[in-house]
């Protein structure tokens, strides 16, 4: 199936959902313009996605897709489609990516507030990065997606060597602390919740491997290091 161009040039940039029409529930939540909206349908790749297209062929029926929004811009458009995957929980969409939208922040819990709101200040006695994930951090991300966060991609020099931990900041907040193994360039080790292609392409980055550091964690998890500037990393005793 292919949009007429003067479809295409309505609809500008979309946001669209693909339903299961065996229970109505949606299943994966995308953005685009031109043909994108229908692509999956013709998709091979062993994604949990595909996997759900064709089970649904196999019952005789064929995905619903609606548009959510349409006639949006480029940044309207990302911005949508990562408000839609929050509320519905990308744990119940076959999306391997969360939305992500530059300018603002991802949904996070009530639960969240109470802890920025009441956390205690701490001042960092040991060696290390603390890296501020505000624009991918969300309150129901798992412990590997948010260490998938935290580990890359990131300008950082020589310094980094110093490091025996990098911290992940949110809001000025600790919420998680590893142990740094060691320092590889951009796109070198795996990705699950982000796209590979996209980190390899940061020449001159880096990402670290390492473990959570469960001697000190206590120490900082749910504490206040304070807001840094512009720079997401900070050095500390480094």
């Amino acid at each position: 199936m292919k949009l007429p161009d003067e479809v295409s040039e309505t609809l500008k940039s979309y946001v669209y959902v693909y339903i299961d029409p065996r229970n109505g529930q949606p299943f994966y939540i995308g953005k685009g313009k031109g043909n994108r909206i229908f692509s999956h349908l013709e998709d091979q790749s062993e994604t949990e996605k595909v996997q759900r297209i064709v089970e649904i062929r196999q019952n005789g029926l064929e995905p619903r897709i609606d548009l959510l929004r349409y006639g949006l811009t480029d940044a309207e458009a990302v911005l949508v489609e990562a408000a839609a995957i929050d509320l519905i929980g990308k744990s119940n969409l076959t999306n391997k990516m969360a939305g992500y939208h530059s300018h603002s922040f991802g949904r996070i819990s009530s639960q969240e507030i109470i802890i920025m709101a009441s956390a205690k200040e701490t001042i960092v006695k040991h060696r290390a990065l603390l890296i501020t994930i505000n624009k991918m951090y969300r309150s129901d991300m798992a412990s590997d997606e948010l260490y998938e966060a935290t580990r890359g991609v990131w300008v950082v020099g020589p310094r980094r060597e110093n490091a025996q931990y990098a911290m992940a900041v949110y809001q000025g907040i600790v919420r998680e602390v590893y142990r740094i193994n060691k320092w590889y360039p951009a796109g070198t080790l795996a990705y699950t919740y982000r796209d590979q292609q996209e980190m390899k392409a940061y020449k001159g980055r880096w990402e670290f491997d390492g473990v959570i550091a469960y001697d000190i964690r206590d120490q900082y998890v749910n504490f206040s290091v304070g807001k840094g500037g512009q720079n997401p990393i900070r050095y500390v005793n480094c």
